[in-house]
Parts: structure tokens; sequence; C-alpha cells
């Protein structure tokens, strides 16, 4: 799959087959959409093209609400995508002069002169353009002048896919990433580098990599333990992680840190990707070091637990 990060680096196609939209989490939703846009062009001779928008929209036309978290960065998602077999991603930055293109513009000069459609594929009651005034009526009387085909997604595809964005945040939110990974058809993951903690973890036993998230609008899972694996140069290691504020100690910034299992590597600067697998418990506060350590105990042997029942 080919990536732009910008319309001008898009050279137009003579048989594009295109579709439009964050797709953010690419759940089943998603992909089902994204399968007939890859069979139409596979079908028509032509190349599948996405067009999606970095920073969300409604970052940019609600500046002052920050409190959408997406469920994959813009890294993760082209990642996705690209397993999918779309064969152009254009992340196209979503700016205040870009939500002010009218819908004549938006057809004419994005969709028809630089990425070249001969068929779009849009949900039902499609908005573009400024204002959200542009739809359908748009599309069919452009679709005449310029010599493209449209295929409505119904109603009820469309609902499923709001629905399911969600009720997978949600689940996230509260914890419940199995039931996240349900809706997803894919384990929720966060991408990070190891950065240096204060090494109390290894002082009883239960040293710990801290994780860093550069990007702030990703969504983070709610506070507690988790069964993860950790992916880290080629290879794949179960663990436990934690997320919270460290309230036996005191702490004062929240943590996302993991506990990787019979591994003795020094990984500080390295990017590592960490799967949530399933919620084994909130995060509490313990009477001491000694009282944690006791349950940190507990929690690797939920942990082990879990994985040796899922290989059953």
């Amino acid at each position: 799959m080919k990536i732009y990060n910008h319309l001008s680096e898009f050279k137009k196609l003579n048989n594009a087959v295109a579709t439009i939209g964050t797709f953010d989490g690419v759940h089943y939703g998603h992909q089902k959409i994204i399968k007939r846009l890859c069979e139409l062009a596979k079908a028509n001779g032509g190349e599948s093209v996405i067009l999606t928008f970095f920073p969300h929209p409604r970052l940019i036309i609600d500046p002052e609400n920050q409190d959408l978290k997406m469920i994959n960065t813009i890294h993760e998602k082209a990642k996705i995508l690209a397993g999918l077999g779309v064969d152009h991603l254009i992340i196209t930055p979503f700016t205040r002069d870009f939500s002010n293109l009218s819908p004549s513009e938006y057809i004419k000069n994005i969709l028809v002169d630089t990425i070249g459609i001969k068929q779009i594929i849009v949900g039902y009651d499609h908005r573009f353009g400024k204002d959200r005034k542009g739809g359908m009526d748009d599309l069919i009387e452009f679709s005449k002048k310029c010599d493209f085909k449209i295929e409505e997604i119904p109603e009820q595809d469309i609902n499923d896919v709001a629905v399911s964005s969600t009720k997978i945040r949600k689940a996230v939110l509260n914890g419940e990433v199995a039931l996240a990974a349900s809706f997803l058809g894919y384990n929720f993951s966060i991408y990070g580098r190891v950065i240096k903690g204060d090494k109390i973890g290894r002082t009883i036993g239960y040293p710990t990599a801290n994780i860093f998230v550069e990007e702030t609008y990703k969504l983070i899972p709610s506070d507690g333990i988790y069964a993860v694996t950790v992916e880290l140069n080629g290879a794949s290691f179960q663990g436990m992680a934690y997320i919270g504020q460290r309230p036996t100690i005191n702490g004062m910034t929240r943590n996302i840190e993991v506990n990787i299992f019979d591994f003795d590597q020094e990984i500080y600067g390295q990017n590592i990707k960490m799967n949530f697998l399933e919620f084994l418990r909130h995060d509490v506060k313990f009477t001491g070091l000694e009282a944690l350590k006791e349950q940190l105990f507990k929690d690797k042997e939920a942990t082990l637990a879990y994985f040796k029942n899922q290989s059953l």
C-alpha cells in the first residue's frame, strides 16, 4: 500500500475506486466496507483509494473539546489498512481551509481532479463540504458531469459502524479489552517508547518497562492490571501490564508499565507494541511494598493461568 501525507503528493489515477472516512479502529464494520472497496476495484480493473483525515475533523472544528480519543494512532491505522489489501491511503491534513471547501469544490477539485474517481463508496447520508452541506444530491449531479459511479452503503450498515466504534471506546475505557477485541477483530494495542522509570519494580522482583505513548490523542485503557503480549524486534513475549498512578508509593503521574516474563534485555529507547488481552484487576493502594509484592505474585500467577487456558 502506498501512503501519501497530503493530497499534493498523490498522482491522479485513471481508474480510482475510493471511499472516505476516519475509519478509527478499522473494526469489523469498517472492514466490511473496505472489503467491498477492494472487490469493486479488482472487478473493474481499478485501484482502491481511501481518503482519510488527520487530525480528526472534530479536533479542528471544536478545538476546545479535547475529550475525543482515538482507538488507533494514524500509524496503527495505516498498518491495519495495508493488511486489508488497500492500494492507496491518502492522509490529508484536516484544516480550517479544508473544512471551508464548498461541496462542489470538494467533489470537483479533490475527488475528480486530484484522485480521479471512477467509482465512490459513501455511507448512508454522507455529508461533506462547508458546514456539511454537501450530500448525495451533489454527488449524483457531478457523477453525470464527470462520469463516475456511486455506491451507497445501507443505513443499517452505517449505524452498525457508528455503534461499534462507540462500544469499542467505552469497552477500552472500562478496561473491557476482551470485549473490545470482539468488536475490533483484533486485540487493542498501544505502541510506545521504553523510557527510564524509578526502578522500584526491580527491587521487589518485578522489573517493568515504562512505556511513553507520544500521541496524546490515543485511547488508553482504564487503570488496572492486564494480561498482555509484547512485540519487540520481531519476537513476542507474555507479560502483565499496569496502568495507574502507583498509589502505594504515592505516585503523581499516570504510568503505563509492563513486566515482561522471562526477559532480561536492556531496551531503553526502543519501541514496543503491547496487546491487551484480558483485564485482571483494578488498581488499589497497598499498605507497603511487601504487600504489593505479594499481590504481584498473585497477578503473575493469574496471568500465566490465563495464557495456559488460552493454549488449551
